[in-house]
């Protein structure tokens, strides 16, 4: 293709790829010797001003100008919808003491827990809680870090590193067409659930009620002269307090 048949192509050119092959096509032949120094930078400059007219008129409003309409009426710059804003902490501080005290609280032996940071430390004592409770953690991501006070790309990299060095196992549970499921983390690290089990136990029992109705309690000794005495155990009657003497039957004192 000589010289002129080219930039009459890149005149007419309406798409960005070809204006690319375009620019491949030149610089090979500038290359092989058959286009002269001149030559390559004028239609490089050619190629450049047909871009930027192309790309001008590549949008929304040229495509697509019902799109751009409705867009306009909701009043957004965008067809898109607007970016999602980042979950944020209602009380910074508040969120800080809380992953300094989880971190400092001793989540894992200390020769692991150099290798992560007070965020990150936060965020694990989270995982080992659930571990402890339940075998493993289901929790998602924004949980792990809103309960640790951190944000959720921390407590991803947490759980990353953690796998990285074999203390956790991850389980993705993925759904085709759905949400998928939160991820389950297992702990894999025998020194890690050593760890954990020789720590504090969280108490799951639920304390008693008293049945309706309530109920009475002996605040006094249990008297073990007179069950003795009532059940046939025969003893010394000078052992016997006044309390059994009061309550034992009157033919048991006949017999004795």
């Amino acid at each position: 293709m000589t010289p002129l048949d080219l930039l009459t192509a890149i005149g007419g050119t309406k798409s960005l790829s070809m204006l690319d092959g375009f620019c491949r096509a030149l610089w090979t032949d500038w290359g092989a010797g058959r286009l002269t120094d001149e030559q390559a930078q004028s239609l490089s400059e050619a190629i450049e001003a047909r871009r930027r007219e192309v790309r001008g008129r590549d949008t929304v409003a040229a495509r697509a100008p019902q799109v751009a309409a409705q867009a306009r009426a909701a009043g957004r710059p965008s067809h898109f919808p607007p970016k999602r804003k980042a979950a944020r902490s209602p009380n910074r501080r508040a969120s800080i003491a809380r992953r300094r005290t989880l971190a400092a609280s001793g989540p894992m032996p200390p020769q692991l827990a150099s290798q992560f940071t007070t965020g990150e430390l936060a965020a694990l004592r989270i995982v080992a809680d659930a571990v402890r409770d339940r075998c493993a953690c289901i929790l998602t991501l924004g949980e792990i870090a809103a309960r640790a006070g951190v944000c959720v790309t921390t407590a991803r990299n947490a759980l990353r590193q953690a796998a990285r060095e074999g203390l956790v196992t991850i389980e993705e549970r993925r759904r085709a067409k759905r949400p998928n499921l939160a991820n389950v983390v297992r702990i894999i690290s025998q020194e890690w659930r050593s760890w954990i089990e020789r720590g504090p136990k969280r108490n799951s029992q639920k304390p008693a009620v008293a049945a309706e109705g309530g109920g009475c309690k002996k605040t006094g000794a249990t008297d073990k002269g007179s069950f003795r005495t009532l059940h046939g155990d025969r003893v010394p009657r000078g052992q016997l307090s006044q309390n059994a003497l009061r309550k034992t039957p009157f033919g048991v004192l006949l017999r004795t």
